[in-house]
């Protein structure tokens, strides 16, 4: 079963849309990350965006607070929160509705709209989907101890991806609880939940659980 990218995002919900739709793999657009903000910023208006310094451009209704560091290619969307401390260091997309809080490390990411990233969180090498949420101090691991290229398992299949840098790839709506590492190549389905805590490998089905031990188990079994 392969991983596709029409089956983790709504491309509706963020301006690298278009770009993302080329990808059947969504681990693809990661290394064209940067070329793509260039191209889509060179082309935002004036009246809904201002190029703070070179190629940041920031919507007019986005909240930068103060001791903000962000480096280009960068572009944060409209109603975005970027809060004390985030440290933003290029080839990242911020979509729309979106909380960037305190000190949050984001490079070579797309977030698509209305995600929240708001405590002491890492996002490198990464996609998160339509609202989908990282509790505080949860993270994307984005190298191997080894150093090799990232491999994805799935279903007991294994699919080499070529890269070495990649974190993870997380569905609209996913909740990842507080404290919860994701190890490179993790691949998280859409309104998939992780709890508080955990060492996450591989693949996470969309609509599912994950529990501390391991056990995945499809949400309508999980008593409220």
């Amino acid at each position: 079963m392969m991983i596709r990218t029409k089956d983790l995002f709504d491309l509706k919900e963020s301006l690298a849309g278009d770009y993302l739709g080329e990808f059947a793999r969504p681990w693809e657009a990661l290394s064209g990350i940067k070329e793509m903000i260039l191209r889509l910023g060179s082309a935002l208006g004036e009246d809904d965006y201002t190029q703070t310094q070179e190629n940041v451009w920031v919507a007019r209704d986005a909240v930068i607070y103060p001791n903000v560091y962000i480096t280009g290619p960068c572009i944060i969307g409209h109603g975005t929160e970027v809060r004390p401390g985030a440290f933003i260091r290029g080839n990242a997309l911020v979509g729309d509705h979106c909380v960037v809080g305190n000190s949050t490390e984001l490079k070579n990411v797309i977030l698509f709209n209305n995600v929240q990233v708001p405590h002491y969180n890492y996002v490198g090498d990464s996609i998160l989907g339509y609202k989908s949420h990282m509790g505080a101090g949860s993270i994307t691991s984005n190298v191997r101890g080894d150093k090799k290229p990232v491999v994805i398992h799935e279903n007991g299949e294994r699919i080499e991806t070529g890269l070495r840098k990649f974190g993870a790839m997380v569905g609209d709506y996913a909740e990842i609880g507080c404290n919860t590492v994701l190890n490179p190549g993790t691949i998280v389905g859409r309104n998939a939940q992780i709890y508080p805590l955990s060492c996450v490998r591989g693949s996470v089905p969309a609509n599912h659980i994950l529990k501390n031990s391991g056990e995945v188990i499809p949400k309508k079994d999980f008593p409220d």
